[in-house]
């Protein structure tokens, strides 16, 4: 009865796409990602000059509206190099490869800002999935599966030993009249907020943390507790 009660209102659609993306990828991929900043640093040492970004930037759409080619998204966005493959034999597929790309975010300013960054790509199924008849997902049940994938993604990255200061969440709402350079101001936004947590740690400060234009209190879809995030069984093993 619990589990047709949760299929019918598709709860566990967005949990598993969470999970899924954590346990597939961010957690074969975080822990490696300082070590490839490290490596590129050492032959560009101006480029990734703040360690405070040396962090896999995760872009979060709500519309789950994912591009493809983020310099298509937005011109003020270049695509610069690849970081360091990792290549590991995955589920019967041997030396499969995992990377991240390296872009150049123009600012308002003319100032470039360098960071790895790319879509939460599981909001592409939640999109798709919106668009097919046969799955029978609207676009108001869609906004609030992207809010709990959100959600659900932020809880358990929190409690990730092996991913801990390695990612960055950026979720955000896109304006209702298109803006050519929403996406890169976004990120922008992001960049300046872990330049600034780096300056208040080298003066000893604590560092000012404002609220961001989205956050979990904002993104709260009354979710009862056994709607969060749960272990994946809870005999203890």
């Amino acid at each position: 009865e619990m589990s047709e009660m949760s299929e019918r209102s598709k709860q566990n659609v967005a949990h598993g796409l969470a999970w899924s993306y954590y346990v597939g990828y961010l957690k074969i991929v975080l822990p490696r990602v300082k070590k490839s900043m490290e490596e590129f640093c050492r032959v560009n040492p101006n480029l990734l000059a703040c360690r405070k970004t040396w962090k896999l930037h995760i872009l979060v759409p709500l519309s789950c509206d994912v591009y493809d080619d983020l310099e298509k998204a937005d011109s003020n966005i270049q695509y610069v190099t690849d970081l360091t493959e990792t290549t590991l034999a995955r589920a019967g597929t041997k030396k499969r490869v995992y990377k991240h790309s390296l872009y150049a975010i123009r600012d308002e300013e003319n100032q470039l800002w360098h960071c790895a960054v790319e879509f939460a790509t599981p909001l592409q199924s939640l999109y798709a999935m919106s668009q097919d008849e046969s799955a029978a997902f609207s676009r108001e049940e869609r906004l609030e599966q992207a809010k709990l994938f959100y959600r659900t993604l932020e809880e358990i990255l929190k409690g990730s030993k092996e991913c801990a200061d390695a990612y960055r969440l950026i979720p955000y709402e896109e304006p209702e009249e298109a803006e050519t350079h929403f996406l890169s101001r976004e990120i922008v936004w992001h960049l300046r907020q872990e330049h600034h947590e780096e300056i208040a740690v080298l003066e000893g400060s604590h560092p000012h943390t404002p609220s961001t234009a989205l956050n979990s209190a904002e993104l709260n879809l009354q979710i009862s507790v056994s709607d969060l995030p749960q272990p994946l069984r809870t005999d203890g093993f």
